[in-house]
Order: C-alpha cells, then sequence, then structure tokens
C-alpha cells in the first residue's frame, strides 16, 4: 500500500496506534470491520474501541462509512491509508490472525496457509544469545558442525539472519579468529559470559557483513514468455536490481534458483531467473551456494 494518508500518528500512544492500524487492515483488506472486532482482538471495553473508531476517523474521514444494514464499517471508494503497510506484513496477518507477531491472538480474517517451518531453534538458546547480542557479551555455545561434529565454540554474537530456509547468527569465532555463521538450530545450548566482546570483533569490523551486493537480475534468457516472470517479481523494463548483505546473497540466489554461470547455461524450466552481473559475487564467501557460480581462482568460501 502506498500514498499514505498525510496526517501524522506520532503523537498516538503505541498502543493505541497498534488498535488503529488493526482498523485500517481489517476493514480495507477484509472489507468490514465492527466494534467487537476491535474488542475481540484486543480485549479491550466497548467504550475502548468506540474511541478507537472516533480517533481512526478524525485521522482519516473519508476511508470508513457505515453500512446500517450489515452493521460495519466498510473502506470507501477513496481510501487512503493512514499507516504504512508492505505486503509481507499483511500477509503475516492473514497467516496468523494478529497482524503483530501474537500467534493465536485472535482467528484468522480469511483462509490462508502456509508450508510448515520446520526448522525452529530452541527458544531458551535463542533467548541467551538475543541477551548477548543486546549487552554486547561473548557466549560459550555446544555446536553441531556437519563438518567437524560436536565441539565447545566461544562466540561474539553479532546479529540474526533469516536465510529464507533458517535462521543463522552471525557471530565471531574466536577459536578461528573470523567472523561466520552459525546456524541457530545446531546450537544445543548456549551460556552467557561476562567477557564484553572486543571491539575488533564488533560488527563495523564485519567486512562481510558490511558489504553489500549489488545484483541485476533478469528473466532467464531461455524463457519463451518473460511476461509471467516478470510479473512475478515486479520487474521494471525486465529488470530488478537488489542489494544484499554477503553473508546472505548466496542464500538469496539459491534460494530464488537464480541461474548465476557466466552464459546462462542452467535449465530454465528450473531457473526463472540470471544473474547479469555474476562477477559481483567474487570474494563473497556465501557465493559458494549461488547456482552455477564459478568464483576466480583466488577467491575462497569460508563457512562454519
Amino acid at each position: 500500500m502506498t500514498n499514505a494518508h498525510p496526517r501524522t500518528t506520532e503523537n498516538i500512544a503505541y498502543a493505541q496506534r497498534e488498535r488503529l492500524a488493526f482498523i485500517e487492515v481489517r476493514s480495507y483488506f477484509c472489507g468490514n470491520l465492527t466494534r467487537t472486532h476491535i474488542e475481540e482482538r484486543f480485549g479491550v471495553k466497548p467504550a475502548a474501541s468506540a474511541r478507537d473508531l472516533i480517533a481512526y476517523r478524525a485521522l482519516a474521514p473519508h476511508n470508513l462509512q457505515y453500512n446500517a444494514a450489515q452493521r460495519c464499517y466498510q473502506p470507501t471508494e477513496i481510501f487512503r491509508p493512514v499507516f504504512e503497510h508492505t505486503p509481507s506484513h499483511v500477509l503475516n496477518w492473514f497467516r496468523s490472525g494478529a497482524g503483530d507477531g501474537l500467534e493465536g491472538a485472535s482467528a484468522q480474517a480469511i483462509p490462508c496457509e502456509v508450508a510448515q517451518d520446520l526448522v525452529q531453534p530452541n527458544l531458551n538458546m535463542l533467548a541467551t544469545i538475543t541477551r548477548a547480542i543486546t549487552a554486547g557479551k561473548v557466549v560459550e555455545v555446544s555446536y553441531l558442525s556437519l563438518t567437524s561434529g560436536a565441539s565447545i565454540k566461544r562466540l561474539a554474537p553479532l546479529a540474526l539472519a533469516d536465510t529464507g530456509f533458517r535462521w543463522h547468527l552471525r557471530a565471531y569465532d574466536q577459536a578461528k579468529n573470523r567472523f561466520a555463521d552459525f546456524v541457530l538450530t545446531r546450537i544445543e545450548s548456549a551460556r552467557s559470559t561476562q567477557e564484553t566482546i572486543p571491539e575488533p570483533q564488533r560488527l563495523p569490523h564485519d567486512a562481510q557483513w558490511n558489504r553489500m551486493v549489488p545484483l541485476d537480475l533478469v528473466t532467464h534468457p531461455g524463457i519463451k514468455h518473460p511476461a509471467a516472470i516478470e510479473a512475478d517479481y515486479g520487474m521494471t523494463d525486465g529488470n530488478l536490481a537488489l542489494s544484499i548483505r554477503a553473508p546472505l546473497v548466496g542464500y538469496a540466489l539459491k534460494r530464488w534458483s537464480v541461474d548465476c554461470t557466466a552464459d546462462h547455461c542452467l535449465s530454465p524450466q528450473s531457473h526463472h531467473l540470471w544473474l547479469r552481473n555474476a562477477r559481483v559475487l567474487d570474494g563473497v564467501e556465501s557465493a559458494i551456494l549461488a547456482p552455477g557460480f564459478t568464483a576466480s581462482p583466488d577467491t575462497s568460501a569460508a563457512k562454519a
């Protein structure tokens, strides 16, 4: 949704702003809103839901109209959003039924299914890691590696990253003296220490993390009817330009099945996109995952 309503919400308390955003999403994307929807979603009294509706209509007087026959509010033909809404946020709302990440808070607005996420980290371990990131403390973890099996590692935890397949921890490995990615679900246990992360091991010194890789994606030249692919990815003039952090770019290209060969020789049936500027991946550690990419002889890849 674009062209947000010009009136501001900055002076509204966060809790009410959250309810006003719900009013907007529910009415715009479902076509109907009642005070009961607000009351059941947030556990507020009728007087509070009435105040929220009054507040929203003050912000955007022309967005909602009351349908007396159906006893609900509906979006008008000239509806203009007050809040900024991304497609991913709205789709998450349809999936979870909440809109703010609170699972099970309310029923789904429309039928919506998603493939089950099979890879989920342990919450206690996750809490230990995220607290250490916030406090800037080193952690000691028991880690399961595909190459070396189980081991104890001292890590300087820096950031979390979602690769689309699973969640990773970006950290400095103190034993190997390098920045690397660690799969969260392979951390069996974690213990925070009182050791402050040394400055050279912090995120500003992670060259890979701070490298933004520009991707020039186009429809695979082997596709006979590229219009469908261009529509899938919202391309402009057959091109999609992105910029992704180096540790994530290989995962992204693999997830999207992008042909990263110089001569687009991979099958267009399974690779709908081609990376036109593949040499930009030279020196990117995660590029080892990019379909068909061959690094220059002086380029090496490292992984945890």
